[in-house]
């Protein structure tokens, strides 16, 4: 549930703020004439995310038990290379995200109804499309049998929203470049738990093989139904048996990419200062 409720957290608060950025240009411009158009993209936006969500959700229910694991296993490593691509992007970008917003909003008003309704779906869109992917496959690797994985998922977008609205109206302030930088690391460590179950559900679809080939089993010292056994799945996506395979790619995925994503700013940079020498950004400590 933890896992579920950080997913929705994040990402919603990165839709959040990118509506929030939206909604106070126009606000503080005195274009508030703008502002249907930007919340019916916003709308659009929203319905399509939740439709795809269904569509995986329902559509893969119709499917033999392979198809429905080689379905699984498919979109849970497109959703962590998504997932992996997002955290860093956002790690790189996030100072620049409202100049970046502001310049493509001048560019839609200068254009029209049609562009501004356009530029809101296409800036929340992508965000609603990656959360429902990653969602759909973290509840999936994460599941007991219960609703609380989706619980989790809707207290961290109520809480996304929440802190959207704080920021909006100007009553919290906090580091972002810290809070992404965070947030995003758990993450990597949430994806590598979805990587290697969507992995599993390949071997068990005949795709990959090992599925009988495992790399230890502590079922009996961590009972999968008991209630830590089920907080470790739900956290971590932990397996006390899985097979090397799991493993390893468990592994080769997450110590590099963590290492990465941890690593100081200038380090990512695609220019250094020409000397080799690391550049590190600002904080960015500010509200919407």
């Amino acid at each position: 549930m933890l896992s579920n409720y950080l997913i929705g957290l994040r990402e919603g608060l990165e839709a959040s703020l990118v509506v929030c950025i939206l909604i106070a240009y126009l606000v503080k411009t005195g274009r508030r004439d703008a502002l249907r158009p930007i919340w019916i993209g916003i709308g659009i936006a929203i319905a399509v995310a939740l439709g795809f969500g269904c569509v995986l959700e329902f559509g893969s229910q119709e499917m033999t038990f392979k198809a429905q694991e080689m379905l699984g296993g498919s979109l849970s490593i497109v959703a962590v290379g998504l997932v992996t691509w997002m955290v860093f992007w956002m790690r790189r970008t996030a100072r620049h995200l409202k100049s970046e917003l502001h310049g493509k909003l001048d560019a839609a008003l200068a254009m029209g109804t049609g562009a501004l309704v356009a530029t809101a779906f296409l800036a929340v869109g992508r965000e609603g499309l990656e959360t429902a992917l990653f969602v759909w496959a973290s509840v999936h690797a994460a599941s007991d049998g219960t609703p609380r994985p989706l619980i989790g998922v809707a207290l961290g977008l109520a809480t996304a929203v929440l802190l959207g609205w704080l920021f909006y109206r100007g009553a919290l302030k906090i580091n972002l470049a810290k809070f992404f930088t965070w947030t995003g690391g758990m993450l990597v460590v949430v994806a590598a738990g979805v990587l290697a179950y969507g992995v599993h559900d390949l071997q068990e679809a005949d795709l990959v093989p090992g599925l009988t080939n495992l790399a230890f089993d502590i079922s009996a010292a961590i009972p999968p139904d008991s209630w830590y056994g089920t907080l470790l799945k739900g956290i971590l996506n932990f397996q006390p048996d899985p097979t090397v395979i799991q493993v390893t790619v468990w592994l080769v995925y997450l110590i590099p990419t963590l290492a990465i994503f941890l690593a100081p700013t200038g380090f990512l940079s695609r220019k250094g200062n020409g000397k080799g020498e690391a550049q590190s950004p600002p904080a960015v400590r500010e509200g919407v």
